[in-house]
């Protein structure tokens, strides 16, 4: 990196309330937060990886399953962002002991499809069928939503994809396989109030 792209790579902004920030303050602050969006995708995958050796009873840990998710959803023939969708829908486990599907869909919102979004923010209500009635829930949560657009895309992404990935026995592709997906997806944002073209630019 050239001594002058470095130099103000390290400069900084001097107002202390933000109504007091000036346009050359933003000259300093959006080349830094570009540079820091590009690595968006190695920070998500360093979080994801804070998932392995993490059981919690499960016969495999919640790294491997969010691995085996994928797995399966790639040897089916899913596309890259539906596999990427299965590979991080569980990476909120880590932050979001009672909402981590909404984790994982806030991270992936601004690159994804509404239905991929809608289907990873609402994972663990449709998940929860097969299992809420082993500890005192209404398994039958999921019927809320009948009707929705996305009903059966989800239902279908569980019974396909999540609900099998607890088996030790089965394929487990290494993540390796999957972070130039991350990479590809998480490189072109559809939306964000800071890329208000970004959907057109997409198209």
């Amino acid at each position: 990196m050239p001594q002058t792209i470095a130099t103000h790579m390290n400069a900084r902004a001097t107002f202390k309330r933000m109504e007091d920030s000036t346009k050359e303050d933003f000259e300093i602050i959006v080349p830094q937060a570009i540079q820091h969006a590009q690595a968006l995708a190695d920070r998500v995958l360093a979080h994801l990886k804070l998932l392995q050796g993490d059981y919690g009873g499960f016969p495999i840990d919640r790294y491997s399953h969010c691995l085996q998710t994928a797995t399966l959803a790639l040897r089916d023939g899913r596309d890259e962002e539906y596999v990427v969708c299965a590979l991080l829908h569980d990476i909120g486990d880590t932050l979001g002991s009672y909402n981590h599907q909404e984790i994982a869909g806030a991270i992936l919102k601004p690159f994804v499809s509404e239905a991929n979004h809608w289907m990873v923010d609402n994972h663990a209500i449709f998940q929860g069928y097969n299992f809420f009635h082993h500890v005192g829930l209404d398994r039958n949560l999921r019927d809320k939503f009948k009707g929705h657009p996305h009903y059966e895309r989800t239902a279908e992404f569980i019974e396909l994809y999540d609900n099998p990935a607890f088996d030790p026995s089965r394929e487990i592709l290494p993540i390796e396989t999957f972070e130039p997906m991350v990479k590809r997806l998480m490189a072109a944002p559809r939306r964000s109030i800071l890329l208000p073209d970004a959907d057109a630019r997409r198209a």
